[in-house]
């Protein structure tokens, strides 16, 4: 269990997982066991701030900002197939788990 690496998540993540319309009772169980398991960063005020400051440099949509500057904050790579969404956005790292 020691090589297996924290799960670590943005609050609006959390809340995107969470409210997908369509997940049966059997995938949100799945989805609060994977969310119980991980780190969530709540919005911290360094999170806001740099929130800010990626929306006064890109047109971002705030929740991506907002997962974008949690990863910055908090030096994670960020880990998503929406890479365009985040590519702009200066010193984030992104990987695309389906291109590796």
């Amino acid at each position: 269990m020691d090589n297996v690496p924290t799960i670590m998540l943005s609050v609006v993540t959390r809340i995107e997982l969470l409210s997908w319309r369509s997940a049966t009772k059997s995938q949100l169980v799945v989805l609060e066991s994977y969310i119980n398991d991980a780190k969530v960063f709540d919005l911290s005020e360094a999170v806001i701030r740099k929130t800010i400051d990626i929306r006064k440099e890109q047109r971002v949509k705030l929740p991506d900002a907002i997962i974008a500057a949690t990863a910055l904050i908090h030096d994670l790579t960020l880990l998503t197939r929406n890479t365009s969404d985040f590519n702009r956005i200066t010193g984030l790292e992104i990987i695309n788990p389906w291109e590796i």
